[in-house]
């Protein structure tokens, strides 16, 4: 009886054996293999596929697909467009400075700034002794020459007819030359004093000692520097500037790594925030040294400005047409997104519904088209409009 049970569990534990060695067996044939097997699944990509979009791949559906623009990578020659930055200013060729050739007080003011002038048209009235006294001794001289040219006139025909000695018609003729040296001398007076016309203070018969100072220059006056009553000095008081506004000046700083492609002649184009129109001008001059401040160098445009609407120190963006950048990888400019960090990058077709992110270095851009300088080659095919419908999908699958 005893050996009988001996027996059974020899045979037990025999079958127990041989059931648990097939499943030790199997368990560390999968320690053994599932970590190389797992990493070989995980780095295993197709040719022509990137390592980095593998890692980001994702998908949309077919119905999906036509709301996407795929276009390729493309090389292409990108005209360079270098945008600088200035202010409007008053061309100084064009502008002039009023000053008043007589001194005393203002009496009253005749224009105002922003109006049109003409050239010689009165802009104020100064109350001067010097111009009376000087009224006066034109008045007096030309009087002199008018007696003395009749006396030589009368003196002609006397001695025509031997009435009088030539020696008394020499003095007839001395007293005229005297007396219109006087006179001119008096007009060069007024003259000086800014009336170009000495005969005029003849037909003003009141005795008055206000004097008009006269535009030199026609154009607008952009500037007001007296006021009533304000004591001018003869010479020396700036009363208003006077400039020609239908040309101005467009002062920008101009980086030194753009130095190169900067150069007198070139056409610009000129925006501003104030007016959707685009002002046409041309470089004229460039400093011949940099500013130790800001490093840059200031170039001077000269502008037109139909309309008189470029106002002087107002910020406007310049645009120069550059020589072109030749045979580099452009992609359209809605082919490029940002993310959270503000770095650039695009989204790749890997296949026809599967795309990957991918970081790019971008350039210059200019007529739609973008420069990659790294992350993308040629014939690669990348979302263009449509990108940020990508960008919404795959935000759903993180």
């Amino acid at each position: 009886m005893m050996r009988t049970s001996v027996h059974r569990s020899c045979r037990l534990a025999t079958a127990c054996s041989f059931f648990w060695l097939p499943l030790a067996a199997v368990a560390l044939a999968a320690c053994s293999s599932g970590p190389e097997e797992s990493e070989s699944r995980m780095t295993s990509y197709t040719a022509g596929e990137k390592k980095t979009d593998t890692a980001r791949t994702f998908h949309i559906t077919t119905e999906q697909l036509p709301h996407v623009e795929v276009v390729p990578v493309r090389r292409e020659d990108l005209p360079r467009a270098l945008r600088l930055t200035g202010a409007v200013a008053y061309n100084a060729f064009l502008t002039t400075p009023v000053f008043a050739a007589i001194g005393g007080p203002v009496h009253e003011i005749l224009v105002v700034p922003g109006q049109m002038v003409r050239h010689g048209q009165p802009l104020l009235t100064v109350t001067s002794p010097d111009y009376s006294a000087a009224r006066s001794a034109y008045i007096k001289a030309r009087d002199s020459y008018q007696l003395a040219n009749k006396m030589y006139t009368r003196a002609e025909a006397l001695y025509a007819h031997g009435a009088i000695a030539e020696a008394d018609l020499q003095q007839a003729e001395s007293n005229l030359t005297q007396s219109h040296a006087d006179m001119e001398s008096s007009a060069d007076a007024l003259r000086a004093l800014g009336l170009n016309d000495p005969e005029a203070v003849l037909k003003n018969t009141a005795p008055t000692a206000e004097i008009p100072v006269p535009a030199p220059v026609a154009g607008e006056i952009v500037e007001r520097l007296v006021g009533p009553g304000q004591l001018l000095q003869a010479g020396a008081t700036q009363c208003f500037t006077i400039s020609d506004t239908a040309s101005v000046w467009v002062l920008v700083n101009v980086y030194q790594s753009d130095l190169d492609f900067v150069r007198a002649g070139q056409d610009v184009d000129i925006s501003t925030d104030s007016y959707p129109e685009t002002f046409r001008g041309k470089i004229s001059y460039i400093a011949p040294a940099m500013d130790p401040t800001t490093r840059t160098l200031q170039a001077r445009i000269v502008a037109q400005n139909p309309g008189h609407k470029l106002k002087k120190d107002m910020y406007v963006a310049a645009t120069v047409r550059a020589r072109a950048f030749e045979r580099i990888l452009t992609v359209p400019e809605a082919a490029v997104l940002r993310d959270s960090e503000n770095e650039p990058f695009v989204y790749v077709a890997t296949r026809a519904t599967e795309f990957a992110r991918r970081p790019v270095t971008i350039g210059e851009s200019t007529n739609g088209r973008v420069q990659i300088k790294s992350g993308l080659e040629e014939g690669e095919r990348v979302a263009a409009n449509g990108s940020l419908f990508l960008q919404f999908m795959n935000s759903l699958e993180q």
